[in-house]
């Protein structure tokens, strides 16, 4: 069982909805997604140090209780901010506004506060390296990092290219990916699999992964092993009042962490963490803006049997 802190690294930022700003950003989704299921998460982002936006994503931190102690300020670079484009159905197009205070993460604060934490296992994703000095700052951490080490790979404009997704993976022990993801990483380095397993099995092989975790929405999910066998997967989830599916993935991975964090089976945190994504698209945005809803999400997790 983990008893320390897990690491969360990346972009905190606010998506502007047309109803309304909502604080957001991958790693932030799953850090306090993580608080409010039960488990130890330390965040390490870059916010404005005196912007609106700066201080609507602190409260949003203070409201699901994360440690602030990673939450660095920049005092030339403005909070983050994403125009989420809406689409039928519940989908979604992000429009990622550039240069913003989490692309200018410094490593030297980070590294002393991972070793004064020491936390058991580390996030990151891809967003937050579309920089060159959050991508230097990143990858340092990661590869100073002595535990597991978990990649949530999350394509988007500016990091969504071979090159950028091949030194990522390099650095992981697990991988999240969707499936839509795992297409276009087959595409780039695994182009004579014909089927989803080999896929999965020629990833593992080439960057030397120890899991894949893969969500495909109504398909469900399936958690892969060494030379990638299948050791578990589970159905879909509906979500009958389906308002949009910002965050979904995040509350996966959060649930998946949480988890390991508290020593859980893990087939049956993964099959949670479905349910708790499906949950989440019936939220406007990835959280809901103060964490008493997710209370139940709590206590399913802490009811799950230990890890054998």
């Amino acid at each position: 069982m983990i008893s320390r802190p897990i690491a969360v690294l990346g972009e905190a930022l606010v998506d502007e909805f047309h109803d309304g700003p909502v604080a957001g950003g991958a790693p932030f989704n799953v850090a306090r997604s993580m608080a409010a299921l039960g488990a130890p998460a330390l965040f390490i982002s870059r916010l404005g140090a005196a912007d609106a936006n700066g201080r609507f994503v602190l409260d949003s931190a203070r409201r699901y209780a994360l440690d602030e102690r990673g939450l660095q300020r920049d005092t030339s670079h403005a909070t983050g901010r994403v125009s989420v484009h809406e689409q039928p159905g519940g989908g979604h197009r992000f429009e990622i506004h550039g240069d913003a205070a989490w692309d200018h993460l410094e490593a030297a604060p980070a590294q002393a506060l991972l070793a004064d934490a020491q936390p058991a296992a580390l996030y990151f994703g891809s967003l937050a390296q579309r920089h060159a000095a959050s991508r230097a700052a990143i990858r340092a951490l990661v590869k100073g990092f002595a535990g597991l080490r978990l990649l949530d790979l999350n394509l988007r404009p500016g990091t969504d290219t071979p090159l950028q997704a091949a030194e990522s993976l390099m650095l992981a022990d697990w991988l999240k990916v969707n499936d839509e993801e795992l297409a276009r990483l087959a595409d780039w380095f695994a182009e004579a699999a014909t089927d989803e397993p080999a896929q999965v099995a020629a990833l593992m092989a080439r960057f030397a992964l120890h899991r894949v975790v893969l969500t495909c929405g109504a398909d469900g999910w399936r958690l892969y092993g060494a030379g990638g066998a299948l050791l578990a997967s589970g159905p879909g989830e509906r979500q009958p009042r389906l308002i949009d599916t910002v965050g979904a993935g995040d509350a996966f991975t959060a649930t998946l962490l949480a988890g390991l964090a508290l020593g859980r089976d893990l087939p049956a945190t993964l099959a949670l963490a479905n349910r708790y994504a499906a949950f989440i698209c019936g939220l406007r945005g990835p959280l809901p803006a103060d964490p008493q809803p997710l209370t139940p999400w709590r206590d399913a997790l802490q009811a799950l049997p230990p890890s054998p």
